[in-house]
């Protein structure tokens, strides 16, 4: 299957798409317009529950352009103000009212038509912007068609606006100045219609929310793509009713040390919620008590030990005679280093004929290409320097013939997917999740959540590791709506998947 994505465009590219979509007719602009304002509030204000929620009495300030993106911060403005009837909005016409064109103006007029007396128009001049400062900064001064440099009377209002105390800052489309001499520190960019490419390499576009607008018929090509939360989408169906535990394969799962006792459970925990129907545990044998009692749903085998307490290479056989019953095979979280137990993985990734999955230390340069069987990947940058030697992700992913999760802010996937072949293949952005995953075991958690989808389609290394992505940051997500971002602690994220496919919107 393809997956459910859609193309990130250069800016030169998405001026063409557009030019081809609306043609310049301003009555095919309006609504959609419309629907980019409403997209953009209703993800303000999910993404303000990481804050504890907009506040009732919110102080928002606006800062509009001359064109559309200044029409869609004014829309979303209007969507948010109608939301909240108590809050108010401070309006600054970067280049004044009369520069505004016809569909920005329209949008001005909106806002002020739906929330009289809450609107307020403020200049740009020392004093202006008022203190105690905003609940919410909504940026549209410059969008895609923006050519640098950053004029100077916008540079020195863009740092004034970065130094406000404003709760959460968010961009619409592009932070205005991106690529020139001052830009907009925004905490979110709400990329609307499609991502544009300056997005994956600007640090001051924050996070960056992927909002269809319907654009897209979904048979663009292109080299960079956007996943979709689509992509879960069969998971959250009815289950066959004439299926048992073996129907949703059988996942191995080999690590742990005494060094390193907790990432392991992680991923055994992680796995059970995948939907797997069995997962079995190589461990350390001195740790087997412990795990069993913690997860009593997975089989747990005890592995022999070194002096130092990772797996010892005399281990080989319990994985040996248990070969046929797996449907796809994890190793990694937890093994710790030493020479013995990186020697195993090796021998175990050479003769391996089911899919598996290496993460952690199991990512060494002599290990990700040994053997012929399908693999995923699942390094976090340091690791992928490791094992890359300097080699970009699409590149390896066609050398090696390697799914690759390339964990990070934003998680990049790259790989031949089913049937495919070792042509350049393509880049898949995963923009979900966020700072809540940045913590010890988030890495563990994604191996067994991956491992497990893995070994339900086996078939598919590639449909595996994007679904596991998009799971793991879609359950982030919610957690840190639930939670915030500080307090939590990382196996919190397993009570977070559930919703996920309960709740299309969550």
């Amino acid at each position: 299957m393809s997956l459910p994505s859609y193309p990130i465009l250069s800016c030169d590219e998405a001026r063409r798409f557009e030019q081809q979509l609306f043609g310049g007719d301003e009555t095919k602009e309006w609504p959609a317009m419309q629907r980019a304002g409403c997209a953009v509030a209703n993800a303000v204000v999910c993404d303000f529950e990481e804050l504890g929620g907009f506040p009732s009495l919110g102080r928002v300030l606006v800062l509009a352009g001359k064109g559309h993106n200044g029409g869609d911060a004014l829309l979303a403005a209007r969507a948010i103000l109608t939301r909240f009837p108590e809050a108010r909005a401070d309006v600054l016409l970067v280049f004044g009212e009369r520069a505004l064109r016809p569909l920005a103006l329209q949008s001005y007029q909106a806002l002020v038509h739906a929330a009289p007396g809450r609107v307020q128009v403020v200049k740009d001049r020392k004093g202006s912007l008022a203190a105690p400062g905003y609940d919410l900064c909504l940026d549209g001064i410059f969008g895609f068609q923006f050519r640098p440099p950053v004029p100077a009377r916008i540079a020195a209002l863009l740092a004034t606006v970065n130094a406000l105390p404003v709760r959460l800052r968010a961009a619409v489309d592009l932070p205005s100045g991106v690529g020139g001499n001052a830009v907009f520190a925004a905490d979110f960019t709400y990329a609307t219609g499609c991502v544009k490419t300056p997005l994956l390499e600007e640090r001051n576009a924050g996070r960056v929310r992927y909002l269809d607008l319907d654009f897209f018929k979904g048979t663009e090509t292109a080299a960079e793509r956007v996943l979709t939360r689509e992509v879960l989408a069969p998971l959250a169906g009815l289950r066959a009713p004439y299926s048992d535990k073996r129907t949703y394969g059988h996942l191995f799962l080999i690590g742990g040390s005494r060094c390193y006792p907790g990432a392991v459970l992680m991923s055994v925990l992680a796995a059970l919620r995948s939907g797997v129907g069995l997962v079995t545990a190589f461990v350390p044998e001195s740790l087997v008590p412990a795990y069993a009692a913690r997860a009593p749903e997975a089989m747990w085998v005890g592995w022999p030990e070194t002096p130092e307490g990772g797996l010892a290479l005399e281990g080989q056989h319990l994985l040996r005679d248990r070969w046929q019953r797996a449907t796809a095979l994890a190793i990694g979280p937890g093994l710790g280093r030493e020479a013995e137990t990186l020697a195993l993985v090796t021998e175990i990734a050479k003769s391996s004929q089911m899919p598996l999955l290496l993460d952690a230390d199991a990512l060494q340069a002599g290990t990700v290409t040994a053997g012929s069987a399908p693999r995923i990947l699942t390094p976090h940058a340091g690791e992928f320097t490791r094992i890359a030697g300097g080699i970009e992700l699409p590149e390896f992913a066609a050398k090696t013939g390697a799914t690759v999760v390339l964990k990070g802010p934003v998680t990049r996937i790259s790989g031949a997917g089913k049937g495919g072949s070792k042509t350049r293949p393509t880049v898949y952005h995963s923009f979900f999740g966020g700072p809540v995953l940045a913590r010890g075991g988030s890495g563990d958690l994604l191996a067994g959540l991956i491992g497990g989808l893995l070994a339900q389609t086996p078939e598919d290394p590639l449909l595996a590791a994007a679904r596991g992505v998009v799971w793991h940051g879609l359950a982030a997500d919610l957690l840190a709506r639930a939670h915030g971002q500080t307090a939590v602690q990382t196996t919190q994220w397993l009570d977070s998947l559930p919703a996920v496919l309960r709740d299309p919107s969550a």
